[in-house]
């Protein structure tokens, strides 16, 4: 991915302190991006990786605190980042109320009783997951159209894990933001605009999954086995690195005109050229 450049580009990624939200980051400033990321709780994380963002972009990064289910705080950090770095061309919407923020009874072992699930986190996570997307979008995407030329890509979860029994709220707020991505990419149309999905293609090695901590499950044998993976029923877990370079392609000039698409990380092989890679990972 060496030959794709975002220099002169500066690229938000909420969510963006730790797991997949972090090696995005990492990618995107190491291909020339200046880079802002928030955080919706640790303020400590944030700091460090801010720091190591930094270091990477010869300080063109910027860091907010910021709740992507409150449209007000979503405001107030595109505008903090507008001033710190310029407007905003690439917009990964990576965070996301994951699994783990079910009620305290949820056992993934033995599945939960959907209509036991209390209403104030079933919402809450849906605002998050679906409405948070939609906040931080329309506080970008109006300047990138002025501008001719943007980037929209939502961080989605493999299908099996759309319809898992045991999965609450987090499956369905993943098809919503699927089908919500796919209208925005038929709206923005020729804008210069573009809207994509990336997904892992499995669980990976952070602590965003139910009922594990990085390192305590084995890795599969990426990239070996890239192009190959069936979505969501990997035997090990994904290093989060599977998303690095085709959060680049797909931030980058190389992708105009690609839009509306699904992309799994898992089957991206790095070895491969940019354009074969994109086609074994293209997902329906």
């Amino acid at each position: 991915m060496n030959s794709v450049s975002l220099a002169g580009r500066h690229a938000f990624i909420t969510g963006g302190a730790r797991g997949l939200g972090l090696v995005m980051a990492r990618a995107l400033a190491g291909a020339g991006a200046a880079v802002t990321i928030t955080a919706g709780r640790s303020a400590g994380e944030l700091a460090q990786a801010h720091a190591e963002l930094s270091r990477l972009t010869g300080g063109r990064a910027f860091a907010v605190m910021a709740d992507v289910a409150d449209p007000a705080a979503c405001a107030h950090s595109v505008a903090a980042a507008g001033a710190a770095l310029g407007p905003v061309d690439i917009l990964v919407n990576n965070a996301a109320r994951g699994p783990r923020e079910q009620p305290a009874s949820h056992d993934t072992s033995l599945g939960i009783d959907p209509w036991a699930l209390d209403t104030g986190p079933y919402a809450e996570m849906l605002v998050g997951n679906v409405a948070g997307a939609w906040f931080m979008a329309r506080e970008v995407v109006p300047g990138m159209v002025e501008r001719g030329f943007g980037r929209v890509i939502n961080i989605s979860t493999s299908k099996p894990t759309m319809e898992m029994a045991i999965g609450g709220a987090y499956g369905p707020s993943k098809a919503a933001l699927e089908a919500q991505s796919r209208a925005w990419a038929r709206h923005l149309e020729g804008s210069g605009v573009t809207v994509n999905l990336l997904l892992p293609g499995g669980q990976t090695d952070t602590d965003f999954i139910a009922g594990g901590r990085p390192g305590e499950r084995p890795l599969i044998d990426w990239p070996e086995r890239a192009g190959t993976i069936e979505e969501g029923r990997t035997p090990g877990l994904l290093p989060p690195e599977v998303m690095a370079a085709p959060v680049v392609w797909l931030a980058s000039e190389a992708s105009a005109g690609i839009t509306g698409k699904r992309w799994v990380g898992a089957n991206w092989h790095p070895a491969l050229a940019p354009e074969d890679a994109a086609r074994v990972a293209a997902s329906s």
